[in-house]
Parts: C-alpha cells; sequence; structure tokens
C-alpha cells in the first residue's frame, strides 16, 4: 500500500492505493477492532427446501456472497454450498428434488448440490442471461436474453431437465421481470423500458470528465403463454409496482401518480384486457411509505380472492385486505404502530408481518393475522416478544413455520425459524457475529427525546460508553441517519447497508465518545404525521431536529460541548452540510458521506426528479425552499474542518455533487479545511473490504484528531 496526496489551491485529496486485499483478522477479543467490524456478515434471500427441513440463504461478508443451508437443528452455524471469493450471488431456489439449489452469477444460472462438490453452471451463453425467474413447480426457468439477430431482447424458458429452450418472447428494446402465473400457464414481464443517457462534463471538473446521469423510461407489461403463442400487451407503460398473478386471468399491481400525491391498485383482466382501480390512497402531501423498508405493495393470496396492502389513511401504516375483483377494504391492524412487510400462508388463510408497538419504535415483533373466510373477523397474535427487531417473516411450504430476521443491541441481523403458534421457540440459524468479538462490552442505546425547533419533541438514540467516568467531560458525536425515510433501531440496524455503522459507533463508544442518533422528522416508525413532516421543508425544521442533537448532548454534564463531531451518509450528509454551515461552531469537524449539496441539482438528475418533486415541488414554484435545500449555497460559512467521503460510481447521489462541493468551496477560501477522500467504482452504500476500511480508519483517525477522545488506545 502507498499514499498519494494531491493539493488543489488549499484542499487536500488523499488517496490510499492498495497492492491487495488482505483478509480481516478476527484474533483479539478486547478492545473491539474495525478489522472485527468487516468481518460481521449479513444474512439475507431465505428460501424454504421443499420439504421445510432446510433452509437455504445468502451470507455477504463486505460485498462477497455465497450460499449456506441450515438443516434447523439450531445446534451448528450452517454449512457453506459455496465458497467465492468475490463477486455477488442472485436469486436462489430450491431444484424441484429438493436436493440442489440454484442461483444467479455473473450473468449465468448456477447450481450446487445439498450434500456439498463444486457448483456447476446450468449451461452457459456468451449473449448474457438475466432476471431468472423460476416456475412454481421448479421444473423451467424464464429469463431474457440478449438477441443475437439483431437488437432487443428474448424471453426464453428453458427446462431445468434436458436443457430444451423455446423463445417465447422477443422485444426490440428490453424485456425484464418475468414472473409466472401459478399454475405455471402464462408468463408475464415488462417489455420495452430503457435507460436514456444524459452526460454532462462542468467545467469545474474538465472535458475530460464525463458524468453520465441515467433517465429511466418505463415500459409495458405482456403476457404470453409459456409455451410461446399469444404475446399480449396490457394496459399502457408505466410503472408496474409489485406486479404479480392474482390467477391465471388477472394480474395485480400498483402505481402512483406524479408527485405521488395518489397510490392506486389495479387489477388487468387478461381476457378482456382492461385494467381496473381496486383502490386508491390520496395523500393531502405526498405517498412517503418507502417500498423498499416497508412492503408496501399489494400482495395477492394464493387462491386469488383477496389482495392485502399497506395503508397510512389513519395515520399510521397498517395491513388492509380487499377482495380482488375490488369492493371494501378491511383494515386487518389497528393502533399507534406500524405493521410492515406482509406475507401470505399458502393456504390463504393467514398474513404473517413485523410491527412495532406504541412508544416502542425501535423494536419490531412477528405478527400473525388469522383471516379465515372472512377478514371482518381477523384475530392477531404475535410470536415474538418485544426485545429485538424481528422482521420480515417468511412461511414455510407447509405453512408450519416462519422463517425471519432479527436483531438486538448483542446481535448483528440472524436467521431465525419459529412455529407459526403462539409460544413457539425460536430456533437460531446462524451467528453474523465473528469469533473473539466480546458481545458484552456492546453498548445498550437509550431511547430519549428532547426539543426540535418548534417545539415537537425528536426521538433519538443516545449511546453512553460503559464505565464513563460521569464526573469528567467527554467529546461525542451525532451520526445522522441516511434515506429521510428511514430509522434507527434499539440494537443493530436491519439493514446491511447501515447496520456496518451501527457496527462502527460500538467502534467509537469503545473509544471513549458519546454517540446520540436522532430520528429527525421524515423517519419511518413513527407514524404518517412524523414521516410527511418534511413537506415543503426539506432542509428546514427536519434538518434542525438533527443538529439539535448537538444542543441537546451540550445539556449532559458528562459531555464536552467544546468537542462534538456529527457526520451522516446520503441524506445524512445533506443534514451534516447544513451543520457545519448553519450552524458552524456548534461542530468541532464533521464527515460527509456521499450526501447530497444542493436539491435543485438533485431534481434536474433524470434518476431523482419525481422524489424531489413530491417533497418540495420543482425549483419554479419553490425557489425559497430550494435555496434552503442548498448547502453548498453557504459555504462560505464553513468554519470547522469537514471531510468528505464519496464512491465514483455513485447512483443515489452522483458522485458530481461532491466535485462541485470541492470547487466551491475552493472559491470560497475553504480549502484548507476539506479533506476529499475518492473510492474509484464504489456505490452509494460502502461495501468492499479494502474501501470500509480505508473509510472506517479514516473516521477514526478524523475524529480522533479533533476531538481528542480520553479511550481511544495506543495503537493508534
Amino acid at each position: 500500500m502507498f499514499r498519494l496526496t494531491l493539493r488543489l489551491g488549499c484542499a487536500v485529496l488523499t488517496f490510499l492505493l492498495w497492492a491487495g486485499t488482505n483478509a480481516a483478522q478476527t484474533t483479539s477479543t478486547r478492545p473491539l477492532t474495525i478489522e472485527n467490524l468487516i468481518d460481521i456478515k449479513h444474512p439475507s434471500d431465505p428460501v424454504w427446501s421443499p420439504d421445510g427441513r432446510r433452509v437455504a440463504f445468502i451470507w455477504d461478508r463486505v460485498g462477497v456472497s455465497n450460499i449456506y443451508i441450515s438443516n434447523l437443528d439450531g445446534h451448528a452455524q450452517p454449512t457453506a454450498l459455496t465458497s467465492y471469493s468475490d463477486g455477488r450471488i442472485r436469486r436462489l431456489f430450491f431444484g424441484h428434488d429438493g436436493q440442489s439449489v440454484f442461483f444467479a452469477r455473473n450473468g449465468d444460472l448456477w447450481h450446487v448440490a445439498l450434500t456439498g462438490g463444486e457448483p456447476r453452471s446450468a449451461w452457459s451463453t456468451p449473449l448474457g442471461d438475466a432476471d431468472f425467474a423460476p416456475s412454481p413447480d421448479s421444473m423451467r426457468v424464464a429469463f431474457a436474453r440478449k438477441s443475437d439477430k439483431g437488437p432487443g431482447t428474448n424471453l426464453v424458458v428453458r427446462a431445468l431437465d434436458g436443457g430444451a429452450e423455446t423463445q417465447v418472447a422477443h422485444d426490440d428494446v428490453s424485456i425484464g421481470d418475468p414472473f409466472w402465473s401459478r399454475d405455471g400457464s402464462k408468463i408475464a414481464y415488462i417489455g420495452g423500458a430503457t435507460i436514456i443517457p444524459h452526460d454532462s462534463s462542468p467545467s469545474y471538473s474538465g472535458e475530460k470528465l464525463v458524468y453520465r446521469n441515467p433517465e429511466y423510461v418505463a415500459g409495458q407489461l405482456f403476457t404470453v403463454l409459456s409455451s410461446g403463442d399469444g404475446v399480449l400487451p396490457i394496459g399502457t407503460k408505466g410503472d408496474y409496482d409489485a406486479a404479480s398473478w392474482i390467477d391465471s386471468t388477472h394480474i395485480v399491481f400498483a402505481r402512483q401518480s406524479d408527485q405521488f400525491k395518489t397510490r392506486s391498485i389495479y387489477v388487468a383482466d387478461i381476457k378482456s384486457v382492461r385494467v381496473k382501480s381496486i383502490h386508491e390512497d390520496n395523500e393531502e402531501k405526498f405517498w412517503s411509505l418507502p417500498d423498499w423498508e416497508t412492503g408496501t405493495e399489494p400482495q395477492p393470496s394464493p387462491d386469488g380472492r383477496w389482495v392485502a396492502y399497506l395503508s397510512d389513511q389513519d395515520g399510521w401504516d397498517h395491513i388492509y385486505v380487499i377482495p380482488s375483483a375490488g369492493g371494501t377494504p378491511v383494515q386487518i391492524t389497528k393502533g399507534h404502530f406500524e405493521a410492515w412487510r406482509l406475507s401470505w400462508s399458502h393456504d390463504s388463510t393467514r398474513i404473517a408481518f413485523d410491527a412495532n408497538e406504541p412508544d416502542h419504535p425501535g423494536d419490531r415483533r412477528v405478527g400473525v393475522a388469522t383471516i379465515g373466510a372472512d377478514p371482518a373477523h381477523a384475530t392477531i397474535a404475535y410470536l415474538t416478544d418485544a426485545s429485538g427487531t424481528n422482521i420480515e417473516p417468511l412461511w414455510s411450504l407447509d405453512d408450519k413455520r416462519l422463517v425471519y430476521q432479527h436483531t438486538d443491541t448483542r446481535n448483528s441481523a440472524d436467521l431465525y425459524v419459529i412455529d407459526a403458534v403462539p409460544g413457539g421457540k425460536p430456533i437460531r440459524i446462524g451467528d453474523s457475529m465473528p469469533s473473539g468479538v466480546d458481545r458484552e462490552a456492546f453498548v445498550e442505546p437509550q431511547f430519549i427525546h428532547y426539543p426540535g425547533p418548534d417545539g415537537q419533541s425528536v426521538p433519538a438514540w443516545l449511546f453512553v460508553p460503559k464505565n464513563l467516568d460521569r464526573t469528567k467531560k467527554h467529546p461525542a458525536i451525532v451520526w445522522i441517519h441516511g434515506d429521510g425515510i428511514n430509522q434507527n433501531y434499539d440494537g443493530w440496524h436491519v439493514q446491511r447497508n447501515y447496520a456496518v455503522y451501527y457496527s462502527m459507533h460500538q467502534y467509537l463508544l469503545q473509544q471513549g465518545y458519546v454517540v446520540i442518533a436522532p430520528d429527525y422528522r421524515g423517519s419511518i416508525g413513527y407514524g404518517r404525521d412524523w414521516r410527511n413532516g418534511v413537506y415543503m421543508d426539506v432542509g428546514g425544521n427536519d434538518a434542525k431536529d438533527a443538529w439539535m442533537a448537538g444542543n441537546y448532548l451540550r445539556t449532559l454534564p458528562y459531555v464536552d460541548g467544546e468537542r462534538l463531531g456529527v457526520w451522516g451518509l446520503s441524506y445524512g450528509g445533506f443534514f451534516t452540510l447544513i451543520a457545519m454551515t448553519d450552524q458552524p461552531t456548534l461542530f468541532r469537524t464533521g464527515i460527509d458521506v456521499a450526501g447530497v449539496v444542493d436539491y435543485e441539482m438533485y431534481y434536474n438528475d433524470p434518476y431523482h426528479g419525481d422524489w424531489t418533486e413530491s417533497r418540495i415541488g420543482t425549483p419554479q414554484q419553490n425557489p425559497k425552499v430550494y435555496a434552503n435545500a442548498s448547502p453548498i449555497s453557504h459555504i462560505d460559512r464553513l468554519a470547522r474542518p469537514l471531510l468528505v467521503l464519496h464512491g465514483t460510481a455513485d447512483v443515489n447521489v452522483p458522485f458530481l455533487e461532491s466535485v462541485w462541493l470541492i470547487d466551491e468551496a475552493l472559491k470560497k477560501h475553504k480549502g484548507d479545511l476539506l479533506t476529499f477522500m475518492i473510492y474509484p467504482g464504489e456505490f452509494h452504500y460502502f461495501t468492499r473490504e479494502h474501501v470500509l476500511l480505508d473509510a472506517w480508519h479514516r473516521v477514526d483517525d478524523y475524529f480522533a484528531s479533533y476531538l481528542h477522545p480520553e479511550g481511544r488506545s495506543e495503537s493508534h
């Protein structure tokens, strides 16, 4: 490894160039090291074997994923079926005999036997295949393949035994997201969707650097017989969110109107080729439930009678059930809590879900709503207690058990299995924490509130190091979560992308910092009104909610109000920039990880315009709001050191935003306060080992340089 430092004006750009990647060491128990953090794995994508005796899943370690299988005995770690040293695995499913697992990797379909041995490709083609979808009986697979006879893509169906192929459809532009009807007679897919590249080379980056902003152009829903006859277009071009078959002649999907004011659930009749709305949610402000986190998509029951979905029409996210033919919805869950991630049992009589409780927004329980023959008489029972965060239940094929993910204050994400009846005993099927880590040293957060800018109470999670000498004053850090619509939990975050930051905070706590993590307005888990409180005020009171955590820290007798740091990712990086410019002397230093620097720039990125417009309209409509959401416009106020970390392959917040930030800072003679670290090829959420090692050591050194924690070990 060697270091390359460049000075631009007065700004310092430092690169660490690695000659290779070294395996992390996990031999020590105390203190916690950054290398320990790198070895924490994250499970995902569990699938049940046909006999219900096994669960296969993907286990990821710093961007490298492999397949593991558990026999559900609860006594041993799962067995590794693959041992790749790089790359990602996607789309697991069992073969029809239950003796092998299929998976997608590098544009091919692979399979591996449960008894072990090397994985083998099911077949190989130089054209590259994608979007593998197994048939309901797992005898065939549908997938998209680039055409070898001209432009466009083919939809291909291939038998997994014997390998006979049939091209069932073609689109001159693209084919994606195929999904089978429940009886295997038909396949639906999206055709004609495309990405339009918009390239720019701003003067401050030079003519040889081209920045590409992708614009997604929606496609059309099509159906075709799985034998290859009768391609049929359905509806009009547009988004088909969570499209799925109700039965062999009907498809349900969701769509949001411009500016997210209306969320509609539609049913398409394949015979009549008609599309009708069976339900609408109308929002005064904007539809703010995040599909990627809460699972708001409409889900048909396996018998085709019902469609279940999430709605916040009573102010909280709850489960509703409506007849698939249309009718009056029935609200299944009620109360001041949020129910998310619903899952139908295969016999269509029950819905599993996860939910928090009033006054416990950071814990989640797995529940089961028994629908029976009439949703109006549904009953609800909870299978897990309120300790920890239990999410995303998935039924076994016989509906007797559920697999779900659990996190808590001692454990990062792991998978558990439980009988689908009250009183069932959870069985842990993996341990993602590396050996040698002292879990008793982890700090449990305290759920607190402090006053916000308009008198509203801001929820937050306060971490105080164990055995802290409270007669002295110690440095403290404000962590600001990203996404806007996300939240902190009572323990490890449920998402891998934020769990790595929770892990880092446990390390910083052992270095002697106090840490606070606010759930500013806009955060999920607290009801619609708190979540929608950012409407026409992005970068206003929501940002104040975040940085006012610093004011709260100053009231604590054991915190040194002159040694406060602030940092955040994405939306949290945006708030960090606001904090460092609107309150230039509140924080001694800040770290911006891939933060938005100006929402007009973000709006003009074709990938993000709708998201921005739903919250604050257009720059022409609301210039004052956009001016408020532009910390780069106030970079001349910067008075304390700022570290900026950003990956060049970021599509969530384009890397160009940070490039512009550096240029503006130099123009305002603030270059001596900025350090900019570029991670070539890295995405928005840092995943690769060499990137995380560098980023976390850099964060550790940066905070230590300006906040001087007493507990930092001498080895640093």
